[in-house]
């Protein structure tokens, strides 16, 4: 049965807009998210390009847009199964997983605070932990509690029940979608730092990723916006950034992430920002700082106390003595090794597509690296990073033209 109704799959900042767009148009949209929240990647960041705003300014525009369109409908904890059918005329099985709380449950943060066990919270990329009744986004949309069951022990149990609050009997389900085109929008994940062993990640506690970085800069993370060692909780004076930790590199991704660089001057602004007497140095092969974005990376070189060195980074292993750690490094334009001691030490992780390692049950092409290539004239289109890297203002540019070919789809054109 042929439908004007668009599906995208993902409900990051490239879902939204691709949501947004049609149903402005005047098209009915599903948004599956499989998270508790929309906002994707980006409300994970402190600040983000081009003007350097917290999550909350593009974010929560697109949260008041998704309320005031009621042609905008959303599931989170949910996953996209099966999918049968053509271009026009798609049915879509989804599986919602249980949130165990209701949509009209009252603030419960004191509720969380009597809770006794603590999981390590995913948010914050374990730099944190969390209750197992949770709403840990900020500004979270849907404003709803989530309660992760596996993590309640017997007496936490008994406490949410009690509560009255709380389902805890609640079982997933599955909807059927009716479509006629599709926009995967599902973006990307830091790539597994446990796989660069040689950077000492995973293993050495001061060294962290670009992603965990942001975190501890955000006024909602884990240090209320402090830069501090995760060791002691001390403040650096000296931080080191690796870049192309993993990427460019035919052991890990073959690929340039884009945005890796342009994170690290930002992040070397954060620290500037906040102890003016810290020093930075950024090891890089090359420094890709894109059209508009060459006038920042300009400012922030001009700093003396930023020291941008062309080398690769070989080894980062901890100090016997203490929490330092000691960076190993070939100069590439004298050719010397140099061997450096840092407080706090950043690898600049690559973007990896989410579809890497967990495909969606559709017929697509992607290529070796997990990205999405096209839909083969299917009615099928990728969006933001679920495409290539993509930085946020160029995935709202991808997500808008998904949504296009999206619409020209359903309407026969």
């Amino acid at each position: 049965m042929a439908s004007n109704s668009i599906l995208v799959i993902g409900g990051g900042f490239s879902g939204l807009t691709a949501a947004l767009e049609a149903a402005e148009l005047g098209h009915e949209v599903f948004i599956v998210e499989k998270t508790p929240f929309l906002g994707g990647r980006v409300m994970q960041l402190n600040k983000y390009f081009p003007k350097l705003c917290p999550p909350s300014c593009g974010l929560e525009i697109q949260y008041q847009r998704i309320k005031n369109n009621p042609k905008v409908k959303f599931f989170t904890l949910a996953e996209v199964t099966k999918v049968n059918g053509a271009p026009g005329a798609y049915e879509v099985t989804v599986r919602i997983r249980p949130r165990h709380a209701g949509p009209n449950s009252p603030d419960l943060s004191g509720l969380c605070g009597e809770l006794n066990a603590e999981v390590p919270n995913d948010f914050d990329f374990g730099l944190s932990t969390r209750k197992a009744v949770y709403m840990d986004a900020p500004f979270a949309f849907p404003q709803r509690y989530v309660v992760d069951k596996t993590a309640l022990s017997s007496a936490d149990k008994a406490k949410v029940q009690k509560c009255g609050y709380f389902d805890l009997n609640e079982e997933e389900k599955e909807i059927t979608l009716n479509v006629g085109s599709i926009v995967i929008a599902t973006g990307w994940k830091p790539y597994d730092v446990k796989k660069l062993t040689n950077l000492g990640a995973g293993e050495i506690e001061n060294c962290i990723t670009n992603m965990q970085m942001e975190r501890l800069a955000s006024p909602f993370g884990p240090t209320n916006g402090k830069i501090l060692r995760p060791s002691d909780g001390n403040a650096p004076r000296k931080v080191a950034f690796v870049q192309c930790a993993g990427s460019r590199d035919e052991n890990h991704l073959h690929y340039c992430s884009y945005i890796c660089c342009m994170a690290s001057l930002k992040q070397a602004q954060y620290v500037r920002e906040q102890y003016p007497d810290a020093e930075v140095t950024i090891y890089y092969i090359d420094l890709r700082t894109p059209g508009r974005y060459e006038n920042f990376a300009r400012k922030i070189l001009s700093d003396e106390n930023v020291h941008a060195v062309k080398g690769k980074v070989a080894a980062v292993t901890r100090d016997k003595a203490g929490d330092d750690v000691w960076v190993i490094v070939e100069d590439a334009v004298s050719g010397a090794k140099s061997v450096e001691r840092f407080d706090l030490v950043v690898l600049a992780t690559g973007m990896q597509p989410s579809l890497a390692d967990s495909p969606l049950p559709l017929d697509i092409s992607m290529d070796a690296e997990g990205f999405i290539q096209d839909g083969g004239g299917k009615g099928i289109f990728a969006a933001g990073c679920a495409k290539q890297p993509l930085d946020v203002t160029k995935s709202a540019q991808s997500a808008t033209g998904a949504a296009m070919q999206a619409i020209q789809t359903v309407r026969g054109r």
